[in-house]
């Protein structure tokens, strides 16, 4: 029960933040090398959802929504 409660905390606190960034620098180079597309584009949308729902959260004015 232990461990699977530390495995849940490892992904979201290690793995999905170095996957997001992972993403966003090959979206950097496909884009450096054939311009901006629909892949880079797709990579860098996705890096930045992953980080919203598994990372930290934007903070808003009245705490909601």
């Amino acid at each position: 029960m232990i461990w699977n409660f530390a495995r849940k905390i490892v992904l979201t606190a290690v793995l999905v933040p170095l996957g997001a960034a992972g993403a966003r620098a090959l979206s950097d180079r496909i884009e450096r090398r054939r311009g901006s597309n629909r892949v880079s584009r797709l990579l860098r949308q996705g890096a930045d959802t992953a980080q919203t729902l598994f990372g930290r959260k934007k903070h808003r004015r009245f705490g909601f929504r």
